[in-house]
């Protein structure tokens, strides 16, 4: 039998620690002695104990922990955990990306190139998005429609696609958004899958490396230079992900480009 003070000392939680824990019901001693107070803890107890502090240790409450210990079963309840953890992390790479980007300055810069779009046919699918981390869903459950419908259509090479947003100011839901693909010849369509044929427009094009959420300096620059050029945009502004979540582990290495029509 091990005394709280030697038991505190073998499983490192310290006294204050472990009367708290008795009196939540949590981690109880293995025998008191009514006349001196004394609380004995078993060597076996320390395996519970060092559970207990890592549970503690990754946030888990005092109820969850009494929850998941009567239980015996913490695997649902870790991997719950490891996917917030996941999602915060993600949360703040992506602030830290803003930081360095903040910090980076006037050694940000965009390049504007004018590009001249020939004519083609484009399938497209309009939907309205819960949010924008549904557009690869999109994407992917478009072409296999239009696979489905037209097994011989083939896309154009040099591979052309690219998400325009419809709506007439910024949403973070519910964003009406039309991913295009160019391809070969029209075909089949449903109440999906629609074709289009577009004319040859002229594009001012930008590439935008980092984060989407800083995509709105982007178009404040391709705006902005528009402007200045004696330019006047003449279509909805697309939207082209060369590289992405998909290939990047890092928000930093993600590349976007940005085509403004104008005339």
């Amino acid at each position: 039998m091990l005394k709280i003070g030697e038991f505190s000392k073998l499983s490192m939680i310290t006294v204050k620690a472990l009367r708290f824990y008795e009196k939540e019901g949590l981690l109880l001693p293995s025998y008191k002695d009514e006349l001196s107070g004394y609380r004995y803890y078993t060597t076996s107890q320390l395996k519970e104990a060092s559970l207990i502090k890592m549970l503690r240790q990754l946030d888990f409450s005092i109820e969850e922990i009494k929850k998941y210990l009567n239980s015996n079963d913490l695997s649902d309840a870790l991997n719950l955990k490891e996917n917030d953890i996941r999602e915060r992390i993600a949360a703040y790479m992506s602030m830290l990306s803003v930081i360095e980007h903040l910090k980076g300055g006037e050694n940000m810069k965009y390049q504007a190139v004018i590009k001249y779009i020939p004519e083609m046919i484009v399938y497209s699918e309009e939907r309205t998005l819960k949010t924008y981390d549904e557009l690869s869903n999109l994407v992917l459950e478009s072409a296999l429609e239009c696979h489905r419908l037209n097994p011989d259509i083939e896309c154009v090479k040099p591979d052309y696609c690219f998400s325009e947003y419809l709506d007439n100011q910024y949403k973070e839901k519910d964003i009406i958004t039309r991913y295009s693909q160019a391809v070969t010849k029209a075909g089949k369509e449903n109440e999906r899958i629609k074709f289009r044929k577009l004319e040859p427009v002229k594009v001012i094009s930008i590439y935008h490396k980092g984060s989407y959420k800083l995509l709105g300096e982007a178009y404040a620059y391709i705006l902005d230079y528009a402007k200045n050029n004696g330019f006047e945009a003449c279509g909805n502004t697309r939207e082209m992900y060369i590289d992405g979540p998909w290939n990047k582990d890092n928000e930093d290495d993600y590349l976007t480009e940005i085509e403004l029509p104008v005339k």
